[in-house]
């Protein structure tokens, strides 16, 4: 069974901590979770939800404006049918459950990925959570759903293309800067910081284009565990850390100016 201990490289409890504004986390570990006790992989699912829960309540409290979670991929369309229906189940419930909560709160709900193809009764709760916090402003909650990077990416190329085609859109106009605004989170600034649990140290095609200079943390324990003190720690390390972005880091500068 893993544990969640994580070494913190970053600041001193003691010292003031700022946070990123945008934390994406890869909600890895349920069904080995349940595994470990010997329990079924819903039970995994289930525990997933309540962390979840915790941590939407948290953030807000922890200076983070935007918290994005990938909650299904596209691939995960190739589990077994009986766990697919169980996700789409704990969806249901915990938009149904969760949503009065949630806009209490004044967390607004957006949902990204690619919504063709899926059972008109989550569309419309999926649009429904949309339409229904849409002014809200204490959080911005960002579920990724039936979402895949490069899908994605794919996806707003060929929009682009399709406009290029009509003679909307001069192909010389497309830069990084709007092919960004033509994304799924078109409006959202890129994540800061990305956590993923269950010590998997790959990105598992989330969020491919917009973590291009996000700092990423990986922990050893699985989703169900983590908790507000796991979220703190990520972010303490996060604050530690120099964010360079191809440039020079602040001692690199002195020494080049002295030298």
């Amino acid at each position: 069974m893993k544990s969640c201990k994580f070494k913190v490289g970053g600041r001193p409890e003691s010292e003031t901590m700022t946070s990123p504004a945008h934390v994406a986390i890869i909600m890895d570990g349920n069904g080995r979770w349940a595994k470990a006790r010997g329990m079924p992989r819903l039970a995994g699912h289930r525990a997933g939800v309540e962390a979840l829960r915790k941590t939407v309540r948290a953030a807000p409290g922890l200076g983070i404006s935007f918290l994005t979670v990938y909650a299904f991929s596209s691939e995960n369309w190739s589990r077994p049918k009986s766990e697919v229906s169980d996700l789409m189940g704990l969806l249901k419930l915990f938009i149904r459950r969760d949503l009065a909560e949630l806009h209490q709160s004044g967390v607004r709900v957006r949902i990204i990925g690619d919504r063709t193809g899926l059972q008109s009764d989550i569309r419309t709760l999926l649009e429904e959570a949309e339409t229904l916090t849409v002014r809200n402003t204490a959080l911005t909650l960002i579920i990724a759903f039936n979402y895949g990077g490069r899908d994605e990416i794919v996806r707003t190329a060929r929009k682009l293309a399709s406009a290029v085609a009509r003679g909307e859109l001069d192909s010389e106009a497309i830069t990084a800067e709007s092919f960004a605004g033509a994304l799924d989170t078109k409006g959202i600034p890129d994540p800061e910081l990305v956590i993923r649990t269950s010590g998997e140290l790959r990105l598992s095609n989330f969020l491919l284009w917009q973590a291009a200079y996000s700092e990423l943390v990986f922990l050893p324990c699985y989703w169900p565990d983590f908790s507000r003190e796991h979220l703190v720690d990520a972010l303490r390390d996060f604050a530690g850390r120099e964010r360079r972005f191809g440039g020079l880091g602040a001692q690199d500068v002195a020494v080049t100016a002295k030298g």
